[in-house]
């Protein structure tokens, strides 16, 4: 029985049906600074890979149960052990099992018995593959990440709410339950550039979204939809708790002072917005149908919060009013 392993130290798989060669490659490795986790074939071998805190693989053609080659099959067959390096241990000295083993996925290969400095070399190696794997892997959700967020506020920019749009109104369909859709905007935003600056503009927006985020249950989405302008998504909501939920942003934003390098700002917002309750309601006529309910908002007053019903067709007589 083997001490539970330091999170902070490269783990090395070893998958061997020799209990003499796990024995010393696991000294050689715990020697120079690995911890090791083992296998006696491939089956729990796939099942250490799969707990997460493997780096290496070390793995031997002949095993029972699952042979190597099928094993490195499996690894690479799912995304949770892909791109996990793969080593190969091999006692045959002919070439057709390191060739199929490279074939298959595998980083590298080791003759069995390995020396020290090679098993050190080649498994160092590997890790440094897979170190370089998580660092890519890193950066592209961190790139993907901030190619979706809105840099002034910190929302989600327009991009990342299109696709949970579509992926919502998917989900409506199959699962057949309402959501309301509201578009959140800034009354009078031009005059606050006009007058306090585009400094106190920008504050004015970073306030409005923290109350929005604030607001919201943990499962509505707030991000910036554009200029001035916020948009909600709230699923499982129907007309009458789409309006309850605008009435409340509303007025918790009206009630909100907004400090900013000009003073202290009052700002009111109008709300348009529309809930889909048929399965079939389709994105771009819910947004079209709360547009004009803001359109309508701002043509009355604003400091208005509106939600209408999705219409089943776009009425054509509803011109929206030129109304900034």
């Amino acid at each position: 029985m083997h001490d539970p392993l330091p999170h902070d130290l490269p783990t090395v798989l070893i998958a061997d049906d020799s209990d003499t060669v796990r024995a010393l490659v696991r000294f050689e490795l715990e020697s120079a600074g690995y911890a090791v986790v083992e296998a006696e074939n491939g089956e729990v071998a796939l099942e250490q890979a799969r707990t997460g805190v493997v780096d290496v693989v070390l793995l031997d053609v002949e095993m029972p149960v699952l042979d190597g080659h099928a094993t490195i099959v499996q690894l690479k067959a799912d995304p949770e052990t892909a791109g996990l390096p793969v080593v190969f241990l091999t006692a045959r000295s002919e070439g057709d099992d390191v060739v199929e083993a490279l074939r298959l996925g595998a980083q590298d290969y080791l003759r069995k018995p390995p020396t020290t400095s090679e098993l050190l070399a080649r498994v160092g190696a590997a890790l440094q593959v897979s170190q370089l794997r998580s660092e890519l892997a890193r950066r592209t959700q961190e790139l993907d990440r901030m190619s979706r967020t809105d840099h002034l506020t910190g929302l989600f920019n327009r991009r990342h709410l299109d696709d949970v749009l579509q992926a919502t109104a998917a989900s409506s369909r199959r699962h057949s339950f309402p959501f309301t859709v509201l578009i959140v905007d800034v009354d009078h935003f031009k005059q606050v550039n006009d007058t306090a600056g585009h400094q106190a503009g920008d504050e004015v927006l970073q306030s409005v979204a923290r109350r929005l985020s604030e607001a919201l249950r943990t499962e509505d989405l707030v991000g910036r939809w554009g200029g001035e302008e916020f948009l909600v998504l709230a699923p499982h909501t129907d007309l009458v708790g789409g309006q309850v939920l605008a009435d409340r942003l509303r007025a918790d934003i009206e009630a909100t002072a907004v400090p900013t390098s000009a003073g202290v700002l009052r700002v009111t917002v109008s709300i348009g917005g529309a809930a889909a309750s048929e399965p079939g309601d389709g994105v771009e006529a819910l947004l079209r149908a709360a547009d004009r309910s803001l359109y309508a908002c701002k043509a009355a007053g604003r400091n208005r919060a509106e939600v209408v019903a999705m219409p089943s067709a776009p009425d054509p007589d509803l011109g929206a009013p030129a109304v900034v």
